[in-house]
């Protein structure tokens, strides 16, 4: 039998700890087999020591998030205890990514999702490549957003290569600017989730946000932006090269896509796979790889993903 305490001295941080009804308090007695009590600022725990340990390591978590949130939900409580019982390593809360809807916040909901964030805050470019719902878009798009919001960065460019994907540009209605409206949308689409309509428009008008096709990006330098190139897979090794060196003073760079569904013609090396090995190892430039396990659309979209992956393997 082993015994440990943790000290919470507030006692809306003990309440908020134990959830409603003491309902995460009976979750991690049940699933991890010990006895805990609160006395005088103090949580005790008993039990076997392996027990102990995992029930202390989830309380510490879940005190810090209440310290940082205010709150913790029965899926935090939930995944922390999975986490404790399997034997990996805890991840904390994922801090939340202020953009610009006043009261909403996103955060990254896998321990992938929270390593792509870290990694764009601490790095200078980012290579991220990943399934399709794994969030590449999304996330970079609301680093790219809070950054703006605090004056990180004085402007935003979002940029996609205008590649046709099974379907011929020339045969779309309207003139350049609306045949390539389409390629660009998925980003708009990201925009209008974090921030509002008028003061996005207002964005694009005064040119603090751009969304371009990647040709634009030709004989620019670009200083003090925050630059993400979406469906990077669709680039060309050239292209890829004369993207990154847009790169001037005191800008970052997110590159993101999927390398399983590049359409480019058979057998064109792309720019994405040909820059995650050309440029690992140098320093202010990181790589992060997500999977299956961090597609947080549609479930069956984690499905979709891995029935075509089989079918992938058959015919290899």
């Amino acid at each position: 039998m082993s015994e440990t305490s943790i000290s919470v001295v507030d006692s809306a941080s003990l309440v908020s700890l134990f959830g409603p009804r003491d309902q995460h308090l009976r979750t991690i007695r049940e699933a991890l087999g010990v006895s805990i009590s609160a006395r005088d600022g103090q949580v005790r725990i008993q039990g076997d020591d392996v027990s102990v340990a995992q029930a202390a390591d989830v309380l510490e978590h879940l005190k810090a998030q209440v310290d940082r949130h205010g709150s913790v939900s029965t899926e935090d409580v939930q995944r922390l205890v999975e986490h404790a019982i399997g034997g990996g390593k805890i991840e904390p809360r994922p801090t939340f990514i202020e953009v610009m809807i006043a009261g909403r916040r996103i955060a990254p909901r896998t321990p992938g999702q929270a390593a792509y964030v870290e990694a764009i805050r601490q790095h200078e470019i980012t290579i991220c490549i990943g399934p399709a719902g794994t969030g590449k878009t999304y996330l970079a798009v609301a680093m790219a957003v809070s950054s703006l919001k605090q004056e990180l960065y004085r402007k935003i460019v979002l940029v996609r290569p205008a590649v046709e994907a099974g379907e011929s540009l020339g045969f779309l209605p309207g003139d350049l600017q609306s045949k390539l409206n389409p390629y660009l949308r998925p980003l708009q689409d990201a925009l209008r989730e974090m921030m509002d309509f008028d003061l996005m428009k207002r964005y694009l008008d005064s040119d603090l946000i751009e969304v371009i096709p990647l040709a634009y990006m030709r004989g620019r330098s670009l200083n003090e932006a925050f630059i993400i190139l979406d469906e990077a897979q669709n680039t060309t090794v050239p292209q890829m090269k004369m993207f990154l060196t847009r790169m001037g003073q005191g800008s970052k760079i997110v590159v993101s896509g999927d390398s399983t569904q590049s359409d480019l013609p058979r057998n064109t090396r792309t720019g994405l796979t040909d820059a995650s090995e050309r440029l690992r190892g140098i320093q202010g430039l990181t790589q992060v790889n997500l999977t299956n396990s961090d597609i947080v659309r549609n479930p069956l979209v984690h499905k979709i993903v891995l029935a075509y992956e089989k079918g992938s393997r058959k015919r290899r």
